[in-house]
């Protein structure tokens, strides 16, 4: 994948949106992916877009979008828009790797979640 937001295969990218915030002159991007099987949604936005007083961008997955039982979680903050979408491709590839497979979509999410956050 590169910066043009090309999704993985098994992948759609569903939003692409670029904005200049009023208090600053520099671009944004918010982009979203969903798994072609509707289970999940991976979202690589601004950070803080969703709240976090963290700069940079913010990698989060949905279990279930549009479900009442949909769970968002954060699975990485990185300083640039490059950077997370290239981390949101490896997590994708992983995701449809065991999901594809004999994992539930909970094993999955945790197998990719795993492999794409910092190492300690």
């Amino acid at each position: 994948m590169d910066a043009t937001g090309d999704a993985p295969d098994g992948w759609t990218v569903e939003t692409r949106r670029t904005y200049t915030p009023a208090e600053t002159d520099r671009e944004l991007t918010y982009l979203t992916y969903r798994h072609d099987s509707g289970d999940l949604r991976v979202k690589v936005a601004p950070a803080a877009l969703d709240g976090d007083d963290h700069p940079g961008y913010a990698l989060r997955a949905t279990q279930y979008p549009g479900l009442e039982l949909a769970e968002t979680t954060r699975v990485r903050t990185v300083l640039t828009f490059d950077r997370c979408d290239r981390i949101a491709s490896q997590f994708m590839q992983l995701f449809s790797a065991r999901y594809d497979g004999p994992g539930t979509l909970e094993d999955a999410f945790e197998y990719a979640s795993e492999r794409t956050r910092p190492h300690r």
